[in-house]
């Protein structure tokens, strides 16, 4: 009997999963345990096993296609099998657009529904926007690899998808001709919404598109769609349009310039917008000489400001800053938050740090140390390392710190686990390794899920002193400042000091002022005595 292969939840904010990479292909046997595919989450790519024996009857979902958790992604059973009623039971994702509110109007007739047409004797199938993350909505077309008549088998690379975590290679499943391409570069696709068509030439392959659009007569409710709005060509920008780590540029009358990898990369060295370019290139592509020639004029300008000219650019959101806006607009205003700030003296610290830097096998940073901190504080008050679980609050009774992370598209918190339990040289070493594993965008699932409290380090970067907001299910997030050089007065004498602040963002559903700021000065204790920390 034919089984059903779902989308699995593989974090604990994982919405839908993007397939990254198909490792088996229709027809294939497969045992329990195979690995069938690679499934891309807002956090990391993951491999997909399977639990069932059988023949892959159904592939559902292409390579690049994003699947809501528990959608339908392949079926598994006897070869001959009949599938199409498992197929037709399948519910209906809901479809979400994101647009501006529209006043309520008079409820239009209710489309006629399309009648159901059998695709499956056309030579043509549609690739789909997979979902490439657990919080996916929609990816954008980075750069297209392929056009309109090529041929393509399965495994190539037919474009580059940029989703809410990274730029992601999409992969085709499928042989055949591309007939038809639905999405131009730097335009955004739903998940699930068709990209490309491929097929025996001359296909006719409007039914794909036509069924695609068409309302299905067996969805059990209406799609509930907010402000609707007909897709259209992304709107042109006035300058310059990119998308975030594509480079992918577009003229001031919102067409594509062509210009090399190589010239792309000189350019944005030498600061230089590609539209005051001429390309020498095959087609007006513009290449590393144009670059390398360029001579500024009355037309351009070699920074980002044009003298007398009002001008802006437009950059289109990427996938992880949506993702950052809606999960932290939805801590902001549900989490009533309160801060509580207290100044530390940093001299015994930084006296501790010379000499542990002269013993242990890896620097020691202040961020190091107060992640030390403030797991042992954690431990000692446990009701700042709780959840708000809405109908409950959950005390952790491990220690597991979140350090956020500034990457070039936004911001990532890998997770040091039972940090209470390792050593500050362990934290250390752990901490520089994920570090760099966000940077290069390496993290897997099981290095920034669980965070029971997040540390939020701008000290670096010469912030005195600053707010953060929580990192929901969490009750609390600390902000750490930079170490200031300043005077102090003790026993009528003055005297330079070094003061480091820190800002505690309470929930106060689960935190009372009182809680927050006994975790504050045990805090202070450890790091104003170091030693403390070791004993």
């Amino acid at each position: 009997m034919a089984e059903v292969i779902r989308m699995p939840k593989m974090s604990d904010t994982m919405i839908e999963g993007v397939i990254a990479n198909w490792l088996k292909k229709e027809g294939d046997v497969i045992k329990s345990g195979d690995i069938i595919a690679e499934v891309e989450t807002d956090k990391a790519t993951m491999e997909l096993e399977n639990y069932e024996d059988g023949t892959l009857l159904y592939i559902g979902v292409k390579v690049g296609e994003a699947v809501p958790v528990d959608g339908i992604i392949a079926i598994v059973g006897t070869p001959g099998e009949d599938y199409s009623s498992l197929l037709a039971g399948a519910p209906a994702a809901p479809v979400v657009v994101e647009a501006s509110p529209a006043p309520l109007a008079e409820a239009a007739p209710a489309a006629p529904i399309a009648p159901v047409v059998d695709l499956s004797a056309i030579p043509a199938k549609a690739v789909r926007m997979p979902k490439m993350s657990d919080t996916m909505v929609e990816g954008v077309i980075a750069k297209w690899l392929k056009k309109v008549g090529d041929v393509v088998k399965s495994g190539d690379i037919i474009a580059e998808v940029e989703t809410d975590k990274a730029t992601m290679e999409l992969e085709n499943y499928e042989d055949g001709t591309i007939l038809y391409i639905g999405a131009k570069e730097g335009e955004g696709v739903i998940v699930d919404g068709i990209i490309m068509i491929v097929g025996e030439p001359g296909t006719d392959f409007q039914p794909l598109l036509q069924q695609a659009s068409a309302p299905v007569a067996s969805a059990p409710a209406p799609v509930v769609v907010s402000a609707p709005a007909p897709v259209k060509e992304a709107p042109k920008a006035v300058e310059t349009k990119a998308t975030a780590s594509s480079g992918i540029q577009a003229d001031s009358k919102g067409g594509i310039i062509k210009a090399s990898p190589l010239a792309k990369a000189l350019a944005k060295e030498k600061n230089i917008n590609l539209n005051w370019l001429q390309g020498t290139g095959e087609g007006g592509r513009i290449t590393k000489s144009d670059v390398e020639n360029y001579k500024p004029s009355a037309g351009g300008a070699t920074g980002n400001f044009i003298s007398g000219e009002e001008s802006f650019e437009d950059i289109p959101n990427s996938q992880m800053r949506k993702t950052i806006a809606r999960r932290l607009s939805e801590s902001k205003f549900s989490a009533p938050e309160f801060y509580l700030t207290m100044e530390i003296n940093m001299d015994k610290a930084m006296e501790a740090r010379v000499s542990m830097n002269e013993v242990l096998p890896v620097k020691i940073s202040f961020n190091d140390m107060v992640i030390k901190a403030v797991a042992l504080s954690l431990v000692k008050h446990p009701k700042v390392n709780s959840y708000w679980m809405e109908d409950r609050i959950r005390v952790n009774k491990h220690v597991h710190i979140g350090m956020a992370v500034a990457v070039e598209d936004g911001l990532l918190v890998p997770v040091i686990r039972f940090a209470s339990e390792k050593s500050i040289a362990q934290i250390s070493a752990e901490a520089k390794e994920l570090g760099g594993k966000a940077k290069n965008k390496q993290l897997q699932p099981k290095d920034w899920e669980g965070n029971t409290f997040t540390v939020s380090n701008l000290g670096m970067f010469g912030i005195d002193q600053f707010t953060s907001i929580i990192n929901s299910p969490e009750s609390c997030i600390l902000a750490v400042g930079g170490i200031k050089e300043t005077v102090g007065v003790k026993n009528g004498q003055f005297y330079a000091t070094n003061i480091m602040k820190l800002t505690l963002t309470c929930d106060h559903r689960v935190v009372d002022g009182a809680t927050g700021a006994a975790f504050l000065l045990t805090l202070k204790q450890y790091l104003e005595d170091p030693i403390k920390m070791f004993i």
